[in-house]
């Protein structure tokens, strides 16, 4: 009988929580703002469906040249609402962009989260007037985004997805992605350094 004596690797928990979307060829000013919701919006899903949360948010830009930059930020505390992943990723794909004002047209964005923990529970915070009260889940703030989220996501088990959501990110399902957008990706390392990627889906012009 044949036998390996190799041992089993087992790949263990996703480092990261990513989804991408490729634009084809669009003006930024156009699709930033709405794409990234409709990101978050598929990410926070995902890392709420697992009781995780990312301290890490990653956005990356390609231009239409097919050159892409990418930035990140590390928060003080994780984080998987929704508004408050688009909210970050905005202002990263905002940065990137205006760090290269020559370039306006892009091809893609993605948005990624990493330094995942467990979250089953919210742990409420002291009001102590720190400045960034609406990214900080404990906060008064934070914890009307954490329920409301865990309100829609309850729906959305129940009736299934197209039931209830975000009015912005309903536009963009509903009028630019098919229904076989497909899921994100949940990759063990890096989510876009050329060896595994997101899959993405191609936004058609409106």
């Amino acid at each position: 009988m044949n036998q390996d004596p190799r041992l089993v690797q087992h790949p263990g928990r996703a480092r990261s929580v990513g989804a991408q979307s490729a634009l084809g060829r669009r003006q930024a000013g156009e699709v930033v703002s709405r794409v990234i919701r409709h990101l978050a919006d598929r990410v926070g899903g995902r890392l709420r469906s697992r009781n995780r949360a990312g301290r890490t948010v990653t956005a990356r830009v390609r231009f239409a040249d097919l050159r892409a930059v990418t930035r990140s930020i590390t928060l003080p505390a994780p984080i998987s609402a929704t508004p408050t992943i688009a909210s970050v990723a905005v202002e990263l794909v905002q940065g990137a962009l205006a760090d290269h004002p020559q370039e306006r047209d892009i091809s893609l964005l993605a948005v990624s989260l990493s330094q995942l923990s467990y979250e089953s529970a919210l742990q409420l915070e002291l009001p102590l007037a720190m400045g960034d009260e609406a990214r900080r889940p404990g906060t008064e703030a934070g914890a009307a985004r954490w329920a409301l989220d865990r309100a829609v996501d309850a729906v959305r088990l129940r009736y299934g997805r197209q039931s209830v959501g975000y009015a912005s990110v309903a536009l963009i399902e509903t009028g630019l992605v098919p229904e076989e957008f497909r899921e994100l990706a949940q990759t063990p390392d890096h989510p876009w350094d050329g060896s595994t990627a997101a899959p993405s889906h191609r936004f058609g012009a409106s």
